[in-house]
């Protein structure tokens, strides 16, 4: 690619220094233009309630993502209990064999007489 070869000079860091703040401010004012955009559409008709302001709108999005997105790093896609390519190329094939057996009983288990 193209970053690999690329030396990392005084000019492109002052580049980045100025692009970075600049596109998390412009994220930060579309999201929060259109949640209140869309706040004062459809809410006020809908539900009766007042329109917000900018600030408010900005709020809305902090708390939905304290309550539903979470701070820190994305636990879902970096698992350590997720099983891996890697992982299964290491087992044997007799290991391969007793997972298998493992995931089938564990998706399609058994039923008894009782049942």
């Amino acid at each position: 690619m193209m970053w690999e070869n690329r030396k990392r000079t005084t000019k492109f860091w002052i580049k980045a220094i100025i692009f970075i703040p600049l596109a998390i401010s412009a994220g930060i004012i579309i999201f929060g233009g259109v949640v209140m955009l869309l706040w004062n559409a459809l809410i006020p008709n809908i539900f009766g309630l007042s329109a917000i302001t900018f600030w408010q709108a900005l709020g809305i999005l902090v708390l939905a993502r304290i309550l539903f997105g979470g701070f820190g790093k994305n636990h879902h896609s970096k698992s350590k209990s997720r099983f891996d390519h890697r992982t299964w190329m290491k087992l044997s094939p007799e290991e391969r064999e007793e997972m298998k057996k493992r995931w089938r009983e564990r998706c399609h288990p058994v039923k008894t007489a009782e049942e």
